[in-house]
């Protein structure tokens, strides 16, 4: 498929401008050009700044270039999506499983636990890990049967400190 064509493929379910999900197609073909590429999510931002796909394209962009501090608003804003796309509480730790259905892998209780597992981790390796192993704590608690491997994070968080670990290090991430 030739770049172009790249670029005008939509499957955000339609309700997302289609400039807004060209700049985020976009991202892919100047990923090694971290000003251009960031230039696309901020265009994004720009013609879509409520947008779940919008903020869910800045999350992982910040994430994967370690500016975890610049990942934080766009997961928070994704958690917040979450919870308002499935009626929950507006407060993540009121949430219990007599308000969804978290026992299947698909759905909008799905992108509630997805996005605050994404939110614990980020937090954890802020340094935050407190409120990290919260977050965690309660994916782990209204998903039974791990399928989002929250149980496995939070094992990564009470392993022994290694100077190489990732959790360690976060800290020198820049912001």
């Amino acid at each position: 498929m030739d770049d172009e064509k790249w670029l005008e493929r939509r499957y955000y379910g339609g309700d997302l401008p289609a400039e807004a999900e060209r700049a985020l197609h976009a991202v892919g073909l100047c990923w090694e050009d971290d000003t251009a590429a960031e230039a696309h999510i901020l265009t994004a931002l720009a013609l879509a700044p409520d947008h779940l796909a919008v903020h869910y394209g800045a999350y992982k962009f910040y994430y994967y270039k370690r500016r975890l501090r610049d990942a934080l608003p766009h997961v928070e804003a994704w958690v917040a999506e979450a919870i308002r796309r499935n009626g929950l509480p507006h407060d993540w730790r009121d949430v219990t499983p007599n308000h969804a259905d978290f026992t299947h892998f698909d759905g909008e209780p799905r992108l509630f636990l997805f996005s605050l597992r994404a939110m614990g981790w980020l937090l954890a390796r802020l340094g935050r890990i407190d409120e990290g192993r919260a977050a965690l704590e309660k994916v782990a608690g209204l998903d039974p049967d791990d399928q989002m491997r929250a149980r496995r994070l939070l094992a990564v968080l009470d392993a022994p400190a290694d100077e190489d670990d990732d959790l360690a290090s976060s800290s020198s991430v820049r912001s």
